[in-house]
């Protein structure tokens, strides 16, 4: 009997598709209503931090430096008021094999793969994750496909995507490129039905868990060399796994920052328009990406989203592209640091939320990536400008995506843009809501309550205002 590959049907068996993929059964932990119990999900991975660590450094993964960035910090104070500048250090996830934090998510699902007798992994992703994937993959000896939304319909890429496809083939994994828009997640579907292989989702337990050994040596990298636990941690935020897993790790070790997400400003783009793929010049960690994952992040490829950002954010701000770049040379010419942008996005908005605080005070920007080739800024800029984007000197905050791109005509004219926290609660809310075809149940006012670091005072006042 032939199966049936069409897209309804393939969407169809996408549950089935991902218990076998995933081996865990997302049903265990459903309610039946909005709520589903989070924490024991997390535990089903049956891996404790120490046994992550320990993984991890299997794999010559984590216990990356923690680098103070005096000079830049210098800056900040030169432009902050009387008193005002906290310390800015960086943890230098670049150090990692494959040369991002991704490669923490990506160790723990390898590992478990390897244990539970699967012969390949596969990773649908345009990022640093397929090369975080392969490595992993490559140490192990497993087999590795990486699933890539790389081109628009001309068949062009932007040159930090084409860069990545390089690394992961490097790396040994065989690279299937397809054009932006929903053949991916169809594709990637078929791909796990057919070799039987091990899906290495960036949003399963496995890969979160994978992200908490990084919050846990920042806390206890600032208590060894600060004598004190950071009072701000700034994450970039795109599909919420980097930032929910680090906050996870500094919470396992009683450490409780103000947890800050910083994205890139895309509005007016969006991410799976062919016409608009290439007027971005960043391809993570932008807020095409980072609002709808924050406010529904079961949009993702496995049934329940174990990145599940706004259950720990405390603020969430935006800077442009221009001053991503700028403090991306910065760094270079500064600090000796030549970082890729992307990961830079955290550091720009560090920057500007160090004048908002006390010299005493610290605040860490919680990874860094490799760069090189088309990753470079270099690279992103000229293929910006070959798309038409304007690129000049001036006020960033002028900038309109997909039509500029304004590099700060001076340092003081980074900032960082606070996004309403309400609003995205809110739409956290109504989003769950409207999955449902009945009252929210008490379980369920206690899950959002929890799912959006509130209480539930403030769910039964936004439930209220959807009637």
């Amino acid at each position: 009997m032939m199966i049936d590959n069409s897209y309804q049907a393939v969407m169809a068996r996408k549950n089935q598709i991902m218990k076998s993929a995933v081996g865990m059964d997302y049903s265990d932990f459903e309610s039946g209503s909005i709520a589903f119990d989070y924490e024991a999900m997390m535990a089903a991975t049956g891996y404790t931090l120490d046994m992550v660590i320990k993984t991890q450094a299997e794999f010559a993964i984590g216990n990356t430096p923690l680098i103070e960035l005096k000079n830049i910090t210098e800056l900040s104070r030169k432009l902050a008021p009387s008193g005002k500048g906290a310390r800015i250090f960086v943890k230098d996830e670049a150090a990692n094999l494959s040369g991002s934090f991704k490669v923490r998510r990506a160790a723990t699902s390898i590992h478990h793969a390897k244990r539970m007798g699967y012969k390949g992994v596969i990773s649908a992703t345009s990022g640093n994750y397929g090369a975080a994937v392969a490595a992993c993959a490559a140490k192990a000896g497993l087999k590795c496909i990486v699933v890539q939304e790389c081109f628009d319909s001309h068949h062009v890429g932007q040159p930090e995507i084409v860069e990545k496809a390089r690394k992961c083939e490097a790396l040994g994994a065989e690279v299937v490129q397809l054009t932006v828009g929903p053949e991916l997640f169809y594709m990637f579907l078929r791909m796990l039905e057919d070799t039987g292989y091990f899906n290495a989702s960036l949003y399963t337990p496995f890969g979160i868990a994978g992200i908490e050994t990084l919050g846990y040596e920042i806390a206890t990298q600032c208590r060894a060399q600060l004598g004190k636990d950071p009072d701000m941690v700034v994450c970039t935020n795109a599909g919420g796994g980097n930032l929910t897993g680090t906050a996870r790790g500094l919470y396992k070790a009683d450490c409780h920052p103000t947890i800050v997400a910083a994205s890139v400003n895309l509005k007016g783009l969006h991410m799976a328009s062919d016409t608009q793929f290439n007027l971005k010049s960043f391809t993570t960690g932008h807020t095409g990406f980072g609002v709808p994952f924050s406010t529904y992040p079961d949009r993702s490829d496995v049934p329940r989203s174990a990145a599940r950002p706004l259950r720990y954010m405390d603020r969430y701000v935006t800077v442009n592209q221009g001053e991503v770049f700028y403090i991306t040379e910065a760094l270079a010419a500064l600090e000796g640091m030549e970082k890729g942008p992307a990961g830079n996005t955290s550091l720009a908005a560090a920057f500007a939320l160090s004048q908002q605080l006390d010299a005493d005070k610290c605040i860490v920007v919680q990874e860094t990536e490799y760069t090189g080739a088309g990753k470079h800024v270099n690279a992103q800029l000229s293929f910006a400008r070959n798309n038409g984007i304007d690129i000049h000197f001036g006020n960033p905050h002028e900038e309109v995506a997909g039509k500029s791109i304004i590099l700060p005509s001076h340092p003081s004219l980074i900032s960082a843009t606070d996004f309403d926290m309400r609003h995205l609660r809110a739409s956290l809310i109504k989003n769950a809501l409207a999955t449902i075809s009945h009252e929210p149940t008490d379980n369920d006012i206690l899950f959002l309550a929890a799912e959006t670091k509130t209480d539930v005072d403030f769910v039964k006042e936004i439930i209220n205002e959807t009637k």
